[in-house]
């Protein structure tokens, strides 16, 4: 999977217009992002990648791009 395609994840998974979502966007301002988004991140992080985030690496996350740098191992450029 590479970038362009988590993104698209993300904004289906958000709920979110395709291409919503480029990176920088503060978690705080997406108003969908909220506990059960989180929970479904960690779904969407095991189900593609069968990778389990951690929860307090999840909690530090602040931007789109930090959850991003979370799978980086599974995220192509």
């Amino acid at each position: 999977m590479n970038r362009k395609e988590f993104l698209a994840a993300l904004d289906e998974m958000l709920e979110l217009d395709p291409g919503t979502l480029q990176g920088p966007e503060e978690l705080d301002g997406i108003d969908s992002w909220d506990s059960l988004a989180v929970i479904s991140f960690i779904a969407l992080v095991d189900e593609k990648f069968d990778t389990v985030v951690a929860g307090e690496d999840l909690a530090k996350a602040k931007t789109v791009d930090d959850l991003l740098a979370l799978v980086s191992d599974h995220v192509a450029a």
